[in-house]
Formats: structure tokens, sequence, C-alpha cells
């Protein structure tokens, strides 16, 4: 396996899936200049009859993709920046999402909508959201949230060749991180979490961006005796239950990180589920790691303050963690802070 960044992961998945289907076709707000680098080198190579620039105006938009979809293309449509959901969503959720029901399967949706999403990079309130909230409750759309550069090319892959429509949801400031890829075809299943550190004292289910400080967490509390398995979803849309469950029957205790505002984010239905189908095996409550319920400022101290890190999921673990952490050290104990029991 070479190692290559994030965003040149997903760009050789886009040269990879439009040289194997002349059907594949991409527009989208700047995908000629490739601003954001996931589509650098795509126009010189295919041109502008499958490299279109569009006006910035989503709800033409993601009209157009459910257009062509259904004339037979399989479309990459690009939004940049995840907030543009919010101003595209009538085709969305009334199109793109139902079509293929309401046809009776005559027509097939293979729609991949490309956007980043998140805070860290003083976008400002507009453009830092974390928006794929609302398509989880649409019952039509997938939604893949990979956090490593091996996941970014399979999901977006498989998400090009499926015949449903996917959000595939960039993790925002991630771009240049770099991880092994897998050489020559390499696809990731929908609907598989992964495992990504084994633990037996508390699971921590962390959601895209939310994968690399959840991971530090977990180094920084094994220091102090407590075993956090964390568990990468992958998918959000369709959802590995399975494997969430499964790891809860094993440590008895739930943190879910999600840089999605508390309110109705994926970590609420995420904790709903455990709740409801899991609540046996949990010896503690479940608690969720979130952005708070503000807009994300703009200001890069403020911006920090309200998006989740490790310290944020460290002291969220503590709070459950198993009965031994009351040998943990003074230092430990004040990095809690105002969320241990009684503090």
């Amino acid at each position: 396996m070479a190692k290559k960044r994030y965003i040149h992961a997903i760009n050789e998945a886009l040269f990879e899936e439009m040289e194997r289907d002349p059907k594949v076709i991409v527009f989208g707000e700047d995908v000629e200049l490739a601003i954001m680098g996931d589509c650098r080198g795509l126009l010189a190579r295919f041109g502008r009859d499958r490299i279109r620039n569009t006006p910035i105006c989503e709800q033409t938009l993601t009209g157009m993709a459910v257009g062509a979809a259904a004339a037979g293309h399989r479309v990459i449509l690009h939004l940049m920046f995840s907030n543009f959901i919010y101003t595209g969503m009538d085709a969305i959720g009334n199109q793109m999402a139902k079509m293929r029901l309401m046809s009776g399967g005559q027509a097939r949706m293979p729609i991949t909508v490309i956007a980043s999403y998140g805070g860290g990079g003083a976008n400002a309130a507009q453009h830092s959201d974390t928006a794929y909230p609302p398509l989880l409750n649409l019952g039509g759309i997938n939604v893949a949230t990979p956090a490593t550069p091996a996941d970014a090319k399979g999901l977006l892959k498989t998400a090009i060749r499926g015949n449903n429509p996917t959000f595939f949801m960039e993790a925002g400031g991630r771009g240049g991180e770099q991880g092994e890829v897998p050489e020559g075809e390499h696809l990731v299943p929908f609907g598989k979490a992964v495992i990504a550190r084994e633990g037996r004292d508390l699971t921590l289910v962390a959601i895209g961006s939310m994968l690399k400080p959840a991971l530090a967490a977990a180094k920084s509390l094994a220091v102090e005796g407590v075993d956090v398995e964390v568990i990468d979803p992958r998918t959000l849309v369709p959802f590995d239950a399975a494997a969430v469950l499964a790891s809860v029957r094993k440590t008895g205790r739930l943190v879910v990180c999600d840089e999605a505002r508390e309110r109705c984010s994926a970590a609420s239905e995420i904790a709903a589920l455990v709740a409801e189908r899991g609540f046996d095996s949990l010896k503690a409550p479940i608690r969720r790691v979130t952005t708070p319920n503000v807009c994300i400022p703009y200001a890069p101290n403020a911006e920090s303050r309200v998006i989740p890190g490790a310290d944020t999921i460290i002291r969220a673990c503590l709070q459950i963690s198993p009965a031994k952490t009351s040998l943990f050290s003074a230092a430990a104990q004040r990095a809690a802070g105002d969320l241990l029991p009684g503090a």
C-alpha cells in the first residue's frame, strides 16, 4: 500500500471512475478550477463535455442532477460546502430521495453529491456546518462520512457505481492528512463499520472528522487505565448498528462523537438506537460529544471552543468510565473538569 493524502485519494477515485465509465459526469461550483483539490486535472483529461462549471445556484444544481441521472448519466455533483445542502433541499428531499420509489423503480438515481463539512478553517457560519442530519431523515439518501484516505477512495467509488443517491461528506480540514491506500481496485461497502482501535472498557463511536481526536483521546485514556474501543461507522446511511451494539455488549459504556450540533444529530440517533436495542448492556448513561446548538463563529479562537476535540472527548469518557478510574491521577481528574460527577 502507498501513502496518499485524503484529497488525493478522492481525486484518484474520480479519475478511475471516469476512465471506467463514460457515463460519469461531474458538474458543480468551481470544479474546473478545483480550488478544493479533489477535482484537479479532470477538465484537462475529460474536457467540458464531462466536466462543467456551474453558477452558484444550488436549487438548480440539485434539480439538474436528478434530471441528468434520470436520463442515464452517472452524476457527480460538487456542492463545495455542506451548508449548500440547505439551499438545494427541494430537489434533494422531494425528488432525489423519492424518485426511484415513486416511479416504481423505473427511474434510477445514480447521483453522488460531494460536500465538505465541518469547522476548523475559519470559514464562518455559512460554510462550516456539519449538515448531514437533515439527510438522515429523508429515507432515500445514502450518507458516507469517510475519515481516512483509504475509506475516502473506497466509499467514493462505491457511491459512484451505485444506483441510489449518496452524499459523500468530505471531512473539512482533513485534505492534507495522509494514510495508506490499497493499490489497484479498492471498494468499501456501505453499512460496514470498522473498529479503529480495540478496547474493553468503553465504546467510542467517532463519525468522520471526529475519528482523529477520538483516537488521540483513547491513547491518552489508556495511560490512565481506560481501554477504549473506537468505532468508525464510515456510513451513517446505511448504518452498521450490529457493530456498535456488539461493542457495547462488550464494554457496557458508550460515547458518541459527532461534529454536528447536539440537537437532532447523528449522535442522538445512535444514542437512541443503543438505548432502545442495547439497554440491558449499559452500565452507565450514554454520552454525546457534539457541537453546541450555536452557529459556528468565524474567529479561530472562538471556533475552536465550540468544535469537539480530544479534551472534550476525554472529559465525556471520564464521566462514565469504569470504577477503577477512581485511581486516576489528580491531573486526569482535573482534566475531566466540570463533566465529572459532582464537580
